[in-house]
């Protein structure tokens, strides 16, 4: 699993999931809920079991809510969760997904941008690593709108 500090990969499109994580003991596994995906959840017996097993299930999440055609949630930060009172005293940590195997086959589209915006655009690719490309960065920034759009909805 790789957390926040991992780097992206050229043309991976990444997000962070945050995840809450109750203690455990020895009459109980530790439980993980990921907020951002209504159902989400997964246990282990260990702390490090837990986190590897939350994983799995934000993939098979990801999995089936592609399969329905619903669209992939936008995570959001950890300290949008924190003050729920649900969530007392469990552990935060993320879990860094790349969602390019489930956002399907890419299309090579035209679009017409004026030169500033487009200097801007290749400026910002250019100093910030997790962006390799000006098309990833259209990419995560209209996935991003299209998410915020849904939830004002």
């Amino acid at each position: 699993m790789r957390l926040a500090t991992a780097a992206p990969h050229k043309g991976d499109q990444r997000m962070l999931f945050p995840i809450a994580i109750e203690r455990g003991d020895e009459q109980h596994a530790y439980g993980v809920v990921v907020p951002d995906l209504n159902g989400c959840f997964s246990a282990g017996d260990t702390f490090e079991e837990a986190l590897a097993n939350v994983k799995a299930a934000i993939e098979g999440w990801l999995e089936v809510a592609v399969d329905y055609g619903d669209p992939i949630p936008e995570a959001t930060s950890i300290e949008h969760h924190m003050d729920n009172p649900e969530y007392a005293g469990w552990i935060w940590a993320v879990v860094d997904i790349d969602l390019t195997p489930y956002l399907g086959k890419s299309h090579k589209i035209n679009v017409t941008l004026p030169d500033l915006l487009v200097k801007q655009i290749d400026d910002f690719v250019a100093s910030h690593p997790g962006d390799k490309t000006r098309s990833g960065f259209l990419s995560r920034v209209a996935m991003a709108e299209l998410a915020r759009a849904r939830k004002g909805a």
